[in-house]
């Protein structure tokens, strides 16, 4: 999904479509094939290679925008999704996601228990939208990272590209699509391969639903979805319900690959998609765990890819009626169910604390250990003879933040593998923050230097206040909004979600008193630009000029 232009208007005649379900659809045959090494299409349904049937609840993550963000599969997992739809480049519109890229994707899905689409992004809106790629442009990029995904036919289904057309020569659909199954079959993908909808996704014209079946057809191996992305042109039950059922109807493979709960094009009946789903036992991915910008921040699941912060959207689709905790089933090649994995990591070891301030502590721990893999950490505060969550994480550290100036406050981890099991309790540490309402010697002046669509250029200078020099320093601050260091110059970067640490470069390390020293960065952003509040010099608070 990208900002879409307003959908053109739909066909007439919706009356006579519902209508239409009562009639034959089409007369459809499947013709002979070899079956398919994992997952497969049988009968209009998607078949693991074990022949249970798989019904995908799950979410998108925007992994090439945010490629330091890949541990939100976890987060993803303990929420009960058993899908995610993971979006990648070909590096046409975006940078790239190489072969090592996408086979660390593969195995963090793996390692989390779940099954992988994983769609190119550059084909969104081609005919319309600058820059967009063909789909067989597309096909040419799976091709070129093959080595990552072949043998993973049981865990991954190939999305070739996300909506590719806009609302131009979209006609040219059928045949595109065609030509690049059959590229990605006679270079020899036996994957399932997954097709969206022209028209931005959203298929207003019927060019899909009409041309399906011989779409189909046209896959020698008949292992093909059809994705269908749920908009403002889907605002009403009557219209969710007859595309869907009439792909049911015919016995061709559909799935919700993409929807929300409001959109700039319209409001989508998502109540309707989740009850007709469930109803007819298709699967749904919803858009889209975080980052979102372009004037649908809206659509994110979690705030800053926190997933302790569920949004009003995160809430509807992960705890609502019809939602993925209600209607998750993992996939059975992992095993879940009886005689599934039942022993729990051993617990972290005990965490350290660094970078303490007045509001905020990084607690740093040693790895736990389990059979079939660690996916993920609990850091939960303890007092009065309670606990509680207060950051989860898939790596081995964690800043907590929000804390109260002058506080102790106790700390422990828990462990969590992929099948849910939880460790034993970490031993404790105890933090206690600085005093707040006095700052460090050092003032901090922030600035941004120049903006462009999508990204921005910024200044930080670091001022000695005291009487003394600074030898060596960590700068730290928190962005308020999604910008991201893509550049820096004066010192070294490390950002983890909003927050950033700068070590010091060699000749900006020495700051004699009343002295100061500048670095320069580029930054991504998708919406607004707001300035940082507060900086943190070698953990003491800064004034900000």
């Amino acid at each position: 999904m990208r900002p879409r232009t307003p959908a053109s208007p739909r066909a007439a005649g919706l009356l006579a479509a519902l209508l239409g379900l009562l009639l034959p659809f089409l007369a459809f045959t499947t013709p002979a094939h070899a079956a398919p090494t994992g997952f497969r299409v049988e009968n209009g349904r998607l078949l693991e290679a074990s022949g249970n049937d798989f019904v995908m609840r799950g979410v998108n993550h925007a992994h090439t925008w945010y490629a330091d963000r890949l541990g939100s599969l976890a987060h993803i997992k303990a929420k009960g999704a058993n899908t995610v739809r993971v979006v990648l480049s070909s590096g046409d519109r975006w940078t790239r996601n190489d072969a090592a890229d996408v086979a660390n994707v593969v195995a963090q899905c793996k390692q989390n228990r779940l099954i992988c689409v994983l769609e190119v992004h550059d084909t969104t809106g081609y005919g319309e939208q600058s820059g967009a790629v063909t789909l067989s442009r597309a096909a040419d990029y799976w091709i070129g990272v093959r080595s990552a995904l072949a043998g993973q036919e049981d865990y991954v289904i190939v999305n070739i590209g996300n909506e590719p057309y806009g609302n131009t020569n979209y006609t040219a659909w059928t045949a595109d699509t065609k030509a690049a199954i059959q590229k990605l079959r006679n270079a020899g993908f036996d994957h399932t391969i997954m097709v969206d909808a022209p028209n931005w996704g959203q298929d207003w014209a019927f060019t899909m639903r009409d041309n399906a079946a011989s779409v189909f057809a046209a896959d020698p191996d008949a292992n093909t979805v059809f994705s269908i992305h749920m908009y403002g042109v889907f605002d009403t039950a009557a219209e969710v319900s007859d595309y869907l059922g009439r792909f049911v109807s015919a016995k061709l493979p559909i799935v919700v690959g993409e929807f929300g709960h409001n959109h700039s094009d319209g409001d989508p009946d998502e109540d309707t998609i989740l009850a007709v789903t469930r109803q007819l036992g298709l699967g749904y991915l919803g858009w889209s765990w975080s980052g979102n910008g372009g004037g649908v921040e809206y659509l994110d699941m979690v705030t800053n890819f926190d997933p302790n912060q569920l949004t009003s959207w995160g809430r509807r689709l992960f705890e609502g009626a019809d939602g993925i905790a209600a209607t998750s089933e993992e996939a059975a090649v992992y095993g879940s169910g009886s005689g599934g994995d039942t022993t729990p990591p051993t617990a972290p070891g005990a965490p350290s604390a660094s970078a303490v301030t007045s509001s905020s502590a990084t607690l740093t721990w040693g790895a736990a250990t389990d059979a079939n893999g660690v996916t993920g950490y609990d850091v939960v505060r303890i007092g009065g003879g309670t606990e509680s969550t207060v950051t989860t994480t898939a790596g081995t550290s964690a800043t907590v933040t929000g804390l109260t100036p002058a506080t102790s406050y106790t700390f422990a981890v828990y462990a969590r593998d992929a099948a849910g099991n939880r460790s034993q309790r970490s031993a404790t540490v105890t933090v206690t923050t600085s005093s707040g309402g006095t700052t460090g010697a050092c003032e901090i002046g922030y600035r941004v230097t120049g903006e462009w669509p999508g990204g921005f250029q910024g200044e930080v200078t670091v001022r000695n206040t005291g009487r003394s020099a600074v030898n060596g320093w960590t700068l730290r601050w928190t962005f308020p909004a999604d910008q991201r260091i893509t550049h820096m110059w004066g010192g070294t970067p490390t950002q983890s979600g909003a927050q950033v640490s700068v070590a010091s470069a060699s000749y900006t390390a020495s700051i004699p008193a009343s002295g100061s020293v500048s670095l320069g960065f580029t930054a991504s952003r998708t919406g607004a630009n707001p300035s940082p509040t507060a900086f943190g010099l070698n953990g003491a608070d800064c004034s900000v000029a």
